[in-house]
């Protein structure tokens, strides 16, 4: 299993992410979409949704660090057993960068986020889920 840095973001593979969340029963996957693509497009199964940039909007969601520390202290990350891993995901990889950074910089340790997201970059027909992502690779996930 792949060593994690505390106070960096970790790039994670979807498959590096899922061995981790399967590995580690504290260890929290946030999906930082917006509510459309969260329920519409599907989404891993067991992540929470945080959006990071939403509808209708579509600025950074001023509580997302205050959101992310209320679900690590409600009883995710306490004193004696230290923070589990933090794993973001987004579309393909980027607004999980910036949700990640702005984590690390309000002091969360154990930060990750998914370098390929849910449904990967465009391939040459413009489509996704064909050159990577979570679905890509075959991981649960599920749609509402």
């Amino acid at each position: 299993m792949k060593t994690l840095k505390e106070n960096e973001l970790n790039h994670l593979t979807p498959i590096e992410a899922y061995e981790i969340l399967q590995n580690d029963s504290k260890a929290i996957l946030i999906d930082v979409r917006a509510n459309m693509e969260f329920l519409f497009v599907g989404h891993p199964k067991g992540a929470i949704h945080v959006p990071w940039i939403d509808e209708p909007d579509w600025i950074v969601n001023p509580d997302f660090v205050k959101e992310i520390r209320q679900l690590m202290l409600g009883g995710v990350c306490d004193q004696s057993d230290g923070c589990p891993p933090i794993i973001l995901i987004c579309r393909s990889g980027k607004r999980s960068v910036d949700a990640g950074n702005a984590l690390i910089a309000a002091g969360l340790i154990n930060v990750c986020h998914i370098t390929e997201g849910f449904e990967g970059e465009l391939d040459s027909e413009h489509h996704r889920s064909s050159k990577g992502g979570w679905r890509f690779h075959g991981l649960p996930w599920e749609q509402c």
